[in-house]
């Protein structure tokens, strides 16, 4: 049975039928038949899903909707809204997973004896794993509540099947994430698991600001484990209860609430404290908590929360237990304070200060800081800090963030597989001893009492010996190698000695008339992307680099690069076309470019790039009007040319090509090594001579 209250947007339509927006509008003003608007505005309409599907499909434009794109639907259009309907999902999806037999009994009537028997049976599986109903951030939902949810149950249960129980609802989540990215500030899984492992195992599991459940997730499962949440938002509680319990069989505690001000678990004493606090928050509490039993190290300030929620993470732990809470970059260092960071340094309670490169989390313009503490069983004789900066250059003069975007990874270029073996490295044998092996640049174990001067200054980067090129001569010796290897290989690149000819006088046919007759597809970069999908920007191609930028989510669907289009920046009067390689292929196509797309039967792509990088073609496709200089792709010009004389052409280009990323190579590494070798002449690592 289908929903007739399920609404859907011009972009879901799209998204059924596979096609863009545009095409929806038309539809809209070309068929009379359409379906006509039943909420939504003049702006942004919404149609009834059941005739939306039916209409498609008399149109021969949907044989059938995809299962995961009409259970989407549902959820999305849902008239309680996409929330209400998660946790309607959800729950049935638990039921699903702990106790398929019993949704197969109830589901197999109407969709009213489904509504009336359901909560009874919800009861049994939501008691046990989120405690009594004063308790617990999820209750069953009654009768006539799921009466309405009843065809996106039917949907869930059905998809279930294909994925499994988890899979769906983690389907469902991350949809409704990405479609509503300002409204959440969420925890990269990458990080999660990071701040998971540096806190260590843990029976009990606590995170008091739990947002959609990444941190508690991240938590090795064990026998007879317990994890509990808190969040302000009641809808995020039940959000992150129903992901964490449909994960595995650990008890699940989340409660909605103020944490600082009415803290819902104030006895619980966890193994583990995981936390991503709100940051730069005004109205926390300071002149309610004045006298609060957790500011043991220190009554934060009015413009200390994080601090406050540092303390409150300490207050839950056993004696010997370890929290580890994301930070904003100035709480290391802000005057206001002090006094609490050097009683968590006298007392032994913070144990290491990680600084992140920039983009590993929200918000991703600043380097944000792990700090990794441990309530104290007594103070240290001798305590040390740990101070670790991923961001900084260390072994090989080029920092993890650097290394990663030469290698192509990650959000923004960002290695997490690098940056969790680099910082484990340094943090694990530092948790066995209390001290680590200095590695300049990088990491150190700073004695507490070289800290506790008038600032108590724990940014990194303020404290770790700078380093050379590599750290020292050895490494030198490998840059140079690496460098002599680089410039041999461009030597071997050269293009041979030119031969004379007469100047060519070709036929000559436009980039528009191309696309016009089919030979090429032409597309513009957007101003929005899909979630965590890296974007090629105007400043990678021109550098030659891995996507790396952002783009705000978008209901326009982005341009995602194929192997083998040719992307040409548009403006600053250069001359640049670039091949898209297999590594590049999938990003979001960003702002201020245009693609491509040669049909491979009419136009080699080396042959379509190298032409377009010609000076004069440039110069004559281009405007000069304004202050910056705009190019008119569709004004460029190819000459015309049989395939097989194109590739001949084209294998030249390539060519050309990889002596000029040689060349990038080389200055790299020539910067690399006159870096290092003024800092190891300065600081004493490197002899004269």
């Amino acid at each position: 049975m289908q929903d007739n209250a399920t609404e859907v947007t011009a972009a879901g339509i799209a998204r059924l039928a596979g096609v863009g927006r545009a095409a929806v509008s038309n539809w809209r003003r070309r068929h009379a038949d359409f379906p006509k608007p039943v909420g939504g505005t003049e702006t942004s309409p919404s149609f009834a899903l059941a005739e939306v599907e039916a209409w498609l499909r008399d149109q021969g434009k949907l044989a059938e909707v995809p299962l995961r794109e009409r259970v989407w639907q549902q959820l999305a259009g849902h008239p309680e809204g996409p929330v209400t309907a998660l946790v309607h999902a959800g729950c049935a999806l638990l039921l699903i997973h702990d106790r398929p037999t019993d949704w197969l009994e109830l589901s197999a009537g109407s969709d009213e004896r489904l509504a009336a028997l359901l909560p009874a049976a919800l009861d049994q599986v939501i008691t046990p794993r989120f405690g009594a109903p004063r308790e617990r951030a999820v209750n069953t939902p009654t009768g006539s509540e799921l009466l309405t949810s009843a065809p996106l149950l039917r949907g869930a249960a059905e998809l279930a099947a294909e994925l499994g129980a988890r899979q769906t609802y983690e389907f469902l989540l991350g949809r409704h994430l990405d479609n509503n990215p300002r409204q959440y500030t969420l925890t990269p899984g990458d990080l999660a698991a990071l701040m998971a492992e540096l806190a260590g195992p843990a029976r009990t599991a606590l995170d008091p600001a739990c947002g959609t459940g990444a941190l508690l997730r991240a938590v090795a499962p064990r026998p007879d484990q317990e994890l509990y949440g808190q969040d302000s938002a009641p809808e995020l509680a039940a959000l992150s209860a129903l992901r964490l319990a449909l994960q595995g069989k650990a008890a699940v505690r989340t409660a909605a609430g103020d944490t600082l001000r009415a803290d819902a678990h104030p006895a619980l004493q966890a193994d583990v404290v995981l936390c991503h606090p709100p940051f730069n928050e005004r109205n926390w509490g300071h002149d309610e908590l004045a006298y609060d039993a957790r500011w043991e190290y220190g009554f934060p300030a009015r413009t200390e929360s994080e601090l406050a929620w540092v303390q409150h993470a300490l207050a839950h732990l056993k004696d010997g237990g370890s929290a580890v809470v994301l930070m904003p970059p100035a709480a290391a260092s802000r005057r206001s304070g002090r006094r609490i960071r050097a009683d968590l340094l006298r007392r032994g309670a913070l144990r290491a200060v990680i600084a992140l490169p920039i983009g590993a989390a929200p918000p991703y313009n600043i380097p944000l800081h792990i700090w990794v503490l441990r309530r104290p069983e007594k103070a240290p004789a001798q305590p040390e800090l740990l101070l670790v900066d991923t961001g900084a250059p260390a072994a090989g003069g080029t920092s993890l963030l650097e290394r990663s975007r030469e290698l192509g990874g990650g959000r923004g270029g960002l290695d997490w597989q690098a940056v969790r073996a680099a910082v484990l490295d340094a943090w694990r044998p530092f948790e066995r001893t209390g001290s680590a092996r200095e590695e300049p640049g990088f990491s150190r174990a700073v004695p507490v009492i070289e800290l506790l001067d008038d600032d108590v200054d724990l940014a990194p980067a303020r404290h770790l010996p700078p380093a050379a090129a590599g750290g020292g001569s050895e490494q030198l010796a490998d840059v140079r190698e690496r460098l002599g290897e680089t410039l041999r290989l461009t030597a071997d690149l050269t293009p041979p000695e030119t031969q004379p000819a007469q100047p060519a006088r070709w036929p000559l046919i436009t980039v528009g008339e191309l696309a016009r007759g089919g030979a090429l597809l032409l597309r513009t970069g957007g101003n929005g992307a899909p979630a965590r999908v890296p974007v090629l920007t105007d400043h990678d191609v021109l550098a030659g680099a891995a996507p790396s930028g952002t783009l705000p989510e978008a209901e326009d669907e982005a341009v995602l690069v194929e192997t083998g289009d040719v992307v040409v920046p548009v403006l600053g009067g250069g001359s640049i076309a670039r091949v898209v390689s297999e590594d590049t292929a999938g990003a979001a196509l960003g702002r201020n470019l245009t693609l491509l797309r040669p049909d491979p039967t009419a136009l080699d792509p080396w042959f379509l790039a190298g032409f377009l990088r010609g000076t004069a073609n440039n110069r004559q496709a281009s405007s000069y009007a304004s202050t910056a200089t705009r190019l008119d792709v569709r004004r460029l010009q190819l000459p015309r040319l049989p395939l097989d004389e194109q590739r001949r052409y084209g294998e030249r280009f390539r060519a050309l090509a990889e002596f000029e990323d040689a060349l990038r190579r080389a200055g790299r590494l020539g910067e690399q090594l006159v870096r290092g070798m003024y800092d190891g002449l300065t600081d004493g690592t490197v002899a004269p001579g």
